[in-house]
């Protein structure tokens, strides 16, 4: 009799252990995407009468769907800007009135897949009296869909709460004055989202072995 009230509860117990190893393992792997799901600037800091070169990142599509085009705005306070010609990517470039370029279109030769980082760049020129900070923001082109990393953050609010921040640089003291390209380096966005997807990646992985292990001690309690 006691067989036959036990035995029926083995598939069930089972099935939620596969379910906790499954979810597991989806855990692990989704959660290092999402912490990498934007467009980076590198480096993330400049100084003001300075120039140098500015490198924007990404490592995801729309989705899963593949990267074709990225179109970056060039914010006020910019005296120079020149893309950095690269056989992957073909450019334009838009001016305005006052032959100052405003916006670069980077457009993908052969879509660049979501399991793959993709990368453009330019070199760019500040004037003295350029903006404590810079913001380029940047709208993805991708087979299907696209995503427009526009937002700013708030006085006072965390740039990583936004759903799709534009890539940011700050802008320190003048050459003259001592700060800039003789500072030490500085970390950047890129290197900052690499050490939190890491971690969050870790923890899911844990996660999913946390959840393998009582499904295997589980099984064998019942076996």
């Amino acid at each position: 009799m006691s067989n036959l009230t036990t035995r029926p509860h083995r598939p069930r117990r089972a099935l939620l252990g596969a379910t906790g190893v499954v979810g597991g393992i989806a855990l692990a792997l989704a959660v290092p995407a999402m912490a990498g799901a934007h467009v980076t600037v590198s480096p993330d800091e400049l100084a003001a009468g300075d120039h140098g070169v500015l490198t924007f990142s990404f490592s995801h599509g729309c989705g899963t769907s593949p990267t074709t085009a990225l179109r970056v705005t060039m914010p006020d306070g910019l005296a120079s800007v020149a893309p950095t010609l690269d056989g992957d990517w073909t450019i334009q470039v838009e001016r305005g009135d006052d032959g100052l370029v405003t916006a670069v279109t980077y457009t993908a030769l052969i879509p660049v897949p979501t399991d793959l980082r993709g990368a453009v760049s330019m070199s760019v020129g500040l004037d003295e009296d350029t903006p404590e900070t810079l913001a380029f923001p940047v709208v993805q082109q991708c087979v299907e869909g696209a995503t427009e990393w526009t937002q700013l953050a708030e006085k006072g609010e965390d740039p990583h709460d936004l759903d799709a921040p534009a890539p940011v640089v700050t802008v320190t003291g003048s050459v003259e004055d001592g700060h800039g390209t003789s500072a030490a380096p500085q970390p950047t966005a890129d290197s900052d989202d690499d050490t939190l997807g890491i971690a969050l990646g870790a923890g899911g992985l844990l996660a999913g072995v946390a959840a393998l292990v009582v499904a295997v001690l589980a099984l064998r309690r019942r076996a």
